[in-house]
């Protein structure tokens, strides 16, 4: 009779159970459950390489949810969480029957709720399908409690609450709370921290740390104390995390990169965060130090700027304007994609190609006067000629002359073609082609582009498109040689910093910088680029809407802020990379520009170390100003008996044979008397009776001779004014005092100038085919020098 019974009971319990399961499946059928990842619109969130949120667009019912996972939170918050909300959820299958039974027997002894019973899957339950605080509420729960461990894992659901929690506001998760409340990642959080954020769902809006800190602290505490009694934390550091005070903050949307955010918005996948490559303690500093920067600039400017990891291609700060939210700046408008002239940031691409293709090495002779390239006369930024130059310092200073003239023996269409090569796309103006203007600013680039063509000179002359997310190919391009980059890198850093005492002080490898600026027509754009041992920057400066800046340039504006950006980034203490097999360091010999033939060559009037690539000395240019003599140096007969220039027509018996060795004919007013005289050409002999086929002068100021003294007239102190006026000359003359330009003026136009100060100076007036007059003058009056 009891084995009857018994099996009876079996049988009664295992229909129960049977129904119960079919039961539950039809309904699991029937009502399934309500997941997130049905959500249309969800919220997309741009995070660091570290998880910290960049920028997040909330959902489509202004929510703001960072996503994460248990591993990617405190696992003091998840101690907090679970010893708190629920000790025993990794044991029970969605309910906790003794807590239910305790909360049930609260309710009906005081007539009121006095605990809900809730386990911590009920309450993800809860927060995917919302209820009534009922009997019939309590049972809907339950079944979808049920229905969550059925389906998911107890990693899952614990995920789910960890992003679907509210806690106060718009804000959902521990991840939007721990930025919104707290000013950190949830991996960052401390035992108090954890602690507040483990209590404030139970009512968000009650216990908000920005509206009732006090609350909020008291509630925090109540956790802190359950953690020691269940001897989770010692007593001690529960002491210690009473004493924090629970600060009044509250920040959802985090703005550390939006221009970079609001731009690859359209690749994040819902529910993922799309991670970046950005460091956000580099992000961070960068975007602090525009903001310092931009309050002491003109009204609408801004500024942008990036750094870039040269072993990745990286991006590790984008900061796209000086202030997003500053619309009288264009805060908006993107300026690390805006077409801009760039001035004079692309010489060193020119430079490079130059020496590849043995037109010069790094201490070529060149020279920086006026002149006129088939109509196109270009002039220097500061209105002043230096004469004779180097190729490293006519790049280190920016000088245009010297750069147009290389670009004329180049070609333009060859540097055009190279720069596509490395992956350096240039807008032209409509209906325009490669032209000598283009190195001068005449092209439209990004900074984006220009930042990682710059790239190449850390990078053994490899470019490539710079990586915004850790999954981004690289995708690389040969922009110059090796040993090309190598020397341009050299040439660069060479150049002193303005911003250090004594302009070159001795810095660590890592805060060493090979930097170049560049300057806009109309100072519209300034630039600086710069290249350290890890890092390539870049930098602008201007208004976007196009106007001009006055004042504003390159090295003045721009160069600055890359300064204090390159000492803000993280030191790096490695060896300095070694010299290329392709690149070799010699003496070479100004005039001719080659290897000294001998110890006490006649032809070396100056003695200088180059480097050289591939073993190439390529000789100084031919001299286009020069017609009469191209070759260089070039042999000439003379006339024993008077020194004079004699030709093989001339009756004159043994001539004598002398190799002279030129300069450049627009070099010469900056020559040293002693150099003019070595390489002066002595005039043709009366003897040979032919007309003079060599005239070195063809050009002559008027009406002033050497060391005239200028003063003002009667007891008159004012600085004097002198008329200007020469004979000669071939096309505009140039007015100079110690190589700075005062005026122009045309063939025969005299033209009249007041002295600024006094002093000593050397007047000169040159044409535009290198021919020159100068004179020694002494000027008095005014305040002296």
């Amino acid at each position: 009779m009891k084995k009857r019974r018994f099996l009876c009971s079996i049988a009664f319990a295992g229909a129960i159970l049977l129904y119960s399961v079919t039961l539950f499946s039809g309904m699991d059928i029937f009502f399934p459950l309500s997941l997130p990842e049905n959500e249309k619109n969800f919220a997309i969130t741009v995070v660091a390489q570290d998880g910290m949120p960049l920028r997040t667009f909330p959902d489509k019912n202004g929510v703001w949810r960072y996503q994460v996972k248990a591993d990617d939170v405190s696992p003091l918050y998840i101690q907090a969480l679970l010893n708190y909300e629920d000790r025993w959820f990794y044991r029970h299958p969605g309910i906790n029957p003794l807590s239910m039974i305790r909360a049930l027997g609260q309710y009906f002894r005081y007539r009121q709720p006095k605990s809900g019973g809730s386990t911590l899957t009920m309450q993800v339950a809860r927060i995917l399908h919302s209820h009534s605080k009922s009997i019939s509420g309590k049972l809907h729960q339950m079944f979808r409690a049920i229905q969550l461990e059925v389906h998911f894992s107890k990693t899952e659901i614990l995920n789910m609450y960890l992003n679907y929690a509210p806690f106060g506001g718009p804000i959902e998760g521990v991840q939007a709370a721990s930025f919104a409340y707290l000013g950190k990642s949830a991996k960052e959080l401390s035992h108090a921290e954890a602690a507040l954020l483990a209590v404030l769902p139970q009512s968000p809006t009650r216990l908000r740390p920005d509206r009732r800190p006090k609350l909020a602290a008291k509630a925090r505490n109540k956790v802190l104390d359950r953690m020691a009694r269940f001897g989770v934390w010692d007593k001690e550091t529960v002491e210690d995390a009473k004493m924090e005070e629970v600060l009044a903050r509250f920040d959802p949307k985090p703005m550390a990169a939006p221009l970079l955010a609001q731009r690859l918005k359209d690749q994040a996948k819902p529910f993922t965060p799309l991670r970046t490559t950005i460091d956000p303690f580099i992000q961070q500093t960068v975007s602090d130090l525009i903001a310092g920067f931009i309050q002491n600039t003109p009204a609408h400017t801004s500024a942008a700027a990036l750094v870039v990891e040269n072993d990745t291609l990286a991006v590790k700060a984008y900061s796209g304007s000086a202030d997003f939210a500053d619309d009288s700046r264009f805060g908006q408008v993107d300026m690390v994609q805006a077409y801009r002239s760039p001035g004079s940031t692309l010489k060193p691409f020119l430079y490079a190609f130059a020496m590849e293709e043995c037109l010069i090495h790094s201490e070529s002779l060149l020279v920086d006067a006026p002149v006129s390239f088939s109509g196109y006369r270009p002039g220097n930024f500061a209105l002043t000629f230096t004469g004779t130059v180097s190729a490293a310092e006519a790049l280190q200073r920016s000088l245009n002359l010297p750069a147009v003239d290389i670009l004329d023996r180049l070609g333009p269409g060859f540097f055009d073609a190279r720069l596509r090569q490395g992956g350096l796309n240039l807008k032209f103006p409509p209906n325009q082609k490669p032209n000598l203007t283009m190195i001068l600013g005449g092209v439209g680039v990004t900074l984006e582009d220009l930042v990682s063509s710059y790239a190449a000179f850390g990078r053994d002359g490899v470019s490539g498109r710079l990586r915004y997310t850790p999954d981004a190919p690289m995708n690389e391009r040969r922009m110059v040689s090796a040993g090309a980059a190598y020397i341009i890198l050299r040439i660069l850093q060479e150049y002193r910093r303005p911003d250090l005492p004594g302009g070159r002080l001795s810095l660590d490898q890592s805060r060493q910088v090979a930097w170049k600026t560049g300057t806009s027509y109309g100072f519209r754009d300034a630039w600086t680029v710069g290249v350290t041992e890890r890092h390539t920057i870049g930098v602008w400066v201007g208004r976007p809407d196009g106007t001009p800046s006055p004042g504003q340039y390159g090295a003045a504006t721009a160069a600055p802020l890359l300064f204090s950006i390159v000492d803000s980034l993280p030191r790096s203490y490695t060896p300095p990379a070694p010299v290329p097999n392709s690149v070799r360091r010699i003496e070479i010999c100004w005039p001719l520009g080659i290897a000294p033939l001998a110890k006490d060559d006649p032809f070396c009037h100056q003695r200088r170390k180059t480097w050289i690539l591939n073993d190439a000395v390529p000789p100084t240019f031919p001299d286009r100003n020069d017609q009469h003599w191209q070759g260089n140096p070039i042999n000439i007969l003379l006339n024993p008996a008077t020194g004079l220039r004699v030709d093989t027509d001339c009756s004159v018996a043994n001539p004598i044979v002398k190799t002279i060795a030129k300069w450049p004919k627009a070099a010469r007013p900056w020559l040293s008397p002693k150099i003019r005289a070595a390489e002066r050409i002595p005039r043709m002999d009366p003897i040979c009776n032919k007309p003079v086929s060599y005239i070195p002068d063809t050009i002559r100021i008027l009406d002033i001779e050497p060391d005239t003294v200028f003063r003002p007239p009667g007891s008159e102190t004012e600085l004097p004014t002198i008329t200007l006026h020469a004979q000669g000359g071939e096309g505009e003359l140039f007015w100079m005092l110690n190589g700075e330009v005062i005026c122009r003026s045309e063939i025969n136009q005299p033209r009249m100038y007041r002295f600024k100060r006094s002093g000593r100076f050397t007047l000169t007036v040159m044409d535009l085919a290198g021919n020159y007059d100068s004179a020694e003058i002494l000027v008095l009056g005014g305040s002296s020098e």
